[in-house]
């Protein structure tokens, strides 16, 4: 059986991503950043994300009755994530500027894309999956 994760808590939390990049953009607050940066490094590590955590008291049905997420490709795409925002942190935290505006672009950008319905995460996931078969194809006998 695959693990899914119920859509609307990827939602939730790639809504918490966007707006945390907003914000932090628009305050100047770096730390904010470190919100969903915690959240999902402790998703990725303990599968624990407390924004999933708090948004799955929010749910109408059960978690089964809504489109699943599979678990393995949204722990790839905290890990893309994961590394934007840190990125985007330490960068806006030492000075620099430009790359920090260069990481949380990329990540809010993402999952911009990905809350309207396309999630790049999954489409490089993807496209590793299929190079890594055509290369186990090529060392058969």
């Amino acid at each position: 059986m695959v693990q899914s994760i119920p859509r609307p808590l990827v939602r939730a939390n790639q809504w918490t991503i966007f707006l945390s990049v907003i914000l932090t953009w628009i305050t100047g607050q770096e730390w904010i950043l470190a919100i969903p940066l915690l959240a999902n490094l402790l998703g990725i590590i303990f599968n624990f994300n407390p924004i999933m955590k708090l948004a799955r008291f929010f749910l109408v049905k059960k978690g089964k009755k809504y489109i699943p997420e599979d678990i393995i490709q949204q722990k790839f795409n905290a890990c893309i994530a994961t590394i934007c925002l840190a990125g985007g942190l330490v960068s806006f935290l030492l000075g620099w500027e430009i790359v920090g505006y260069v990481f949380t672009i990329l990540v809010a950008t993402a999952s911009l894309i990905a809350i309207l319905g396309f999630c790049i995460g999954c489409f490089i996931f993807y496209q590793m999956k299929q190079f890594q078969y055509r290369r186990s194809l090529k060392q058969l006998p």
